[in-house]
C-alpha cells in the first residue's frame, strides 16, 4: 500500500467543494451533524499521488487532489474504488495582488499560498449505516480538517451527501474523469454566441441572466478545467448530465415564468432565465 495514508481512504474531487455552501436538494429533512465521525485525518496525504488540480476563482483557491496508487490503479483499470480507500482535496488560498486578484504563474494558473483545509472522503464497508437513507452515498463518509488535522466543527457535511447523491452510477464521485485520467483538460472550447447560449468560464455563467421565449432551448458550454452540471431549482428540478471541459448541455423551457438554476457541483454558481409567453 502506498504512503501511510489511513487504511486506504478516498477524498472525492468535487465532494467537499460544497462544504459551507447553501444547498437545497433531495433529502433536505435529513442531516448529518458536523463534528468527528469515522473518517480519520490522513497524516501522510501529501505523500500520495496528486492526480488533479483546479483553480477556483469563486473562492480564490488553488486545489490539489490526492489518492493512493492502489486506488488510482483500480479505477484506471475499470475496477470499483476499493473498500477502505482515501482521496484528499487539499485547498490552498491563492496568492493575490494588492487589488485582491489572484496572481497567476507563467502558465496562467493560480499561485498557491497557505493551506487552508484538508477535505476527505472515505469509502469503507459499514460507513453508510451511520447516514440517513435518503442522502446515503453508499459506503462513503466525508470530513473536513484544518491543516493541523483538527476536525472542522462547522463543516456542512450534509451538503456533501446531497451534492454527490445524484452520482450513484459514478460511485458517488462528482469528478470521476479526473480520477480515471480521462478528463479533457487540453480540449479546445469554441466560442458560441447567441441569445440562448450560456458560457461557463471561471466558475461563472455568462450571461448570468437570460431572457427567452417559451419553447426555446438554452445551451450551456463548459470552458472550465473542472466539471459542471446544470440543476434547475424549485418544482422543475431537472439536472443536466455532467459537462466536462468543452462539453455542452441543452434544456428546453416551454412554460412562461422565471427559472433559477445553479451548478449542481458548485452551488455558489447561480443563474436565472426569464421565459416570456409566446
Amino acid at each position: 500500500m502506498a504512503a501511510t495514508f489511513v487504511r486506504r481512504s478516498v477524498v472525492a474531487a468535487g465532494a467537499l467543494a460544497a462544504l459551507g455552501a447553501s444547498w437545497v436538494a433531495v433529502g433536505q429533512q435529513a442531516a448529518v451533524p458536523p463534528g468527528p465521525n469515522k473518517v480519520a485525518f490522513p497524516e501522510a496525504w501529501a505523500k500520495g499521488v496528486m492526480y488533479g488540480t483546479v483553480d477556483r476563482p469563486d473562492t480564490k483557491q488553488y486545489r490539489e487532489f490526492y489518492t493512493t496508487p492502489d486506488v488510482l490503479d483500480a479505477v484506471r483499470a475499470g475496477r470499483p474504488v476499493p473498500d477502505g480507500a482515501v482521496i484528499v482535496l487539499a485547498a490552498y488560498a491563492a496568492q493575490v495582488d494588492a487589488a485582491g486578484v489572484p496572481v497567476k504563474d507563467a502558465g496562467g494558473r493560480f499561485v498557491k499560498g497557505n493551506l487552508v483545509a484538508v477535505n476527505v472522503q472515505q469509502k469503507k464497508k459499514g460507513h453508510g449505516d451511520d447516514i440517513p437513507a435518503s442522502i446515503r452515498n453508499g459506503d462513503w463518509q466525508y470530513q473536513s480538517f484544518s491543516p493541523d488535522g483538527k476536525v472542522n466543527e462547522k463543516a456542512n457535511l450534509t451538503a456533501c451527501y446531497q451534492c454527490h447523491l445524484p452520482f450513484a452510477r459514478d460511485e458517488f464521485l462528482t469528478n470521476l474523469a479526473k480520477l480515471k485520467g480521462t478528463f479533457p483538460s487540453q480540449a479546445s472550447v469554441a466560442a458560441r454566441s447567441g441569445p440562448t447560449e450560456v458560457a461557463i468560464n471561471g466558475f461563472q455563467f455568462g450571461p448570468g441572466a437570460l431572457k427567452i421565449a417559451a419553447g426555446q432551448k438554452v445551451t450551456w458550454t463548459n470552458a472550465d478545467d473542472t466539471p459542471h452540471q446544470i440543476t434547475v431549482t424549485g418544482a422543475d428540478g431537472r439536472r443536466s448530465e455532467v459537462m466536462l471541459k468543452g462539453q455542452s448541455a441543452t434544456m428546453q423551457f416551454d412554460a412562461a415564468g422565471n427559472i433559477a438554476y445553479v451548478c449542481g457541483l458548485h452551488p455558489s454558481m447561480k443563474g436565472t432565465i426569464e421565459i416570456a409567453a409566446k
